[in-house]
């Protein structure tokens, strides 16, 4: 581990993956992951992993496409906003 001492106290500048604490799943809309295609991906799988069918993801996939990016990305927030974190 590196150090800087700033008074009497060192403070640690690298630290150990296992200190890092879980964050969960993080979406920033500004890097490639923001891309409308993408965030359609993520909610087809997410939704085949909670039981939905194959029409029923359709359906959602299709209620998502219907307006503009901003309303895709409410819709995304909507549905997955409580193991998402989005970024803007």
């Amino acid at each position: 581990m590196i150090t800087v001492q700033f008074t009497d106290k060192e403070v640690p500048m690298i630290k150990s993956k296992s200190e890092q604490e879980p964050r969960g799943i993080e979406i920033d809309l500004t890097g490639p992951e923001g891309n409308a295609f993408v965030l359609l991906g993520y909610a087809s799988m997410w939704l085949k992993q909670m039981g939905y069918s194959e029409e029923e993801r359709s359906c959602f996939l299709e209620y998502m496409k219907m307006s503009s990016y901003d309303a895709l990305v409410e819709i995304f927030d909507e549905k997955f906003g409580h193991f998402v974190t989005i970024w803007r």
